[in-house]
């Protein structure tokens, strides 16, 4: 497996999870739950970065944008193999139900914006959930892991994220 799909399974967490996790304990995904999350919160941002791709003329927007569309179809494309390597399907959840529907409200907000407002809505959006994804890895998902090949995953996806972060903190300064 590669930090890749770490990436991609701490990310999806980031938007429903979050505050369900910090919640209660008991209602953390399930490994089915988080598989399908995985999927969906990748689909959601490359959907995102499809659009902000083709709507922004900011070359710094357009190859974060390009750089979102790459690791997360390169995320999905690991969650796949590992799903058919465990024989596993994943499993709908609140969660993942609620990624498929703020990502849809969210490319309907990005639509109807254009110019520098557009770039500012996109990449906003992006440091917001980066900076949910670090805080999701460091206190639900790694002390959560029951398996301890996804656990060393987990810690080893820490600093791509945070990579991830900084490169969009750094655009969005720019935009400013």
């Amino acid at each position: 497996m590669t930090k890749l799909f770490v990436v991609s399974l701490i990310g999806v967490v980031a938007a429903g999870v979050l505050a369900q996790a910090q919640t209660s304990p008991a209602s953390a995904p399930n490994d089915l739950q988080i598989a399908m999350i995985v999927v969906t919160a990748d689909n959601v941002d490359i959907a995102a970065g499809k659009l902000a791709a083709k709507k922004t003329s900011n070359p710094k927007v357009k190859e974060f944008a390009e750089m979102m569309v790459r690791d997360h179809t390169s995320m999905n494309d690991q969650a796949a193999q590992l799903a058919k390597k465990l024989n596993v399907t994943p499993e709908e959840s609140p969660t993942s139900q609620s990624l498929k529907s703020d990502g849809k409200m969210n490319l309907t907000k990005l639509r109807g914006l254009s110019g520098a407002a557009f770039d500012k809505a996109y990449i906003d959006n992006e440091v917001t959930y980066h900076e949910s994804v670090v805080k999701v890895l460091v206190d639900t998902l790694i002390p959560n892991a029951k398996n301890s090949e996804l656990k060393a995953l987990l810690e080893s996806g820490r600093p791509i994220f945070e990579s991830h972060l900084s490169h969009a903190k750094e655009v969005q300064t720019s935009l400013h």
